[in-house]
C-alpha cells in the first residue's frame, strides 16, 4: 500500500514539473521589427541559413544574429522562430526542424 501510494506521489511530481516546464512566458512589450541581416558566404555544401530574431533576457528584447547551420538529416527544412500575439502579449515560439 506505502509503495503504490510513493509511486503515485512521485508520478504526480512529474507530471506537475513537465506541466510547469511547458508554460508560456508572454511578454507584454512588443518585439522590435526583425533586423536586416547581410548573410556571410555559406561555409560549405549542405548548410542551411538560420535567420535571426529577438529573444527576451532580462526584460529587453535581444537580437541572435543568424547562422549557417548543418541540418540533422537529409530533407530537414529550418522553421525560423517567431512571435506571435496571445493572451495579451506576445509568446516567442522557437525554431525548430522539420
Amino acid at each position: 500500500m506505502l509503495k503504490k501510494l510513493l509511486i503515485g506521489s512521485a508520478f504526480g511530481l512529474l507530471l506537475s514539473a513537465g506541466t510547469a516546464m511547458c508554460a508560456e512566458v508572454i511578454i507584454k512589450v512588443a518585439p522590435p521589427a526583425p533586423r536586416t541581416e547581410v548573410r556571410v558566404a555559406s561555409p560549405g555544401a549542405g548548410y542551411v541559413w538560420t535567420p535571426g530574431y529577438y529573444n527576451y533576457v532580462n526584460g529587453a528584447h535581444v537580437w541572435v544574429g543568424g547562422t549557417w547551420v548543418l541540418p540533422p538529416h537529409p530533407g530537414a527544412r529550418w522553421v525560423a522562430h517567431k512571435w506571435v500575439h496571445r493572451h495579451g502579449g506576445y509568446v516567442l515560439v522557437e525554431g525548430r526542424w522539420r
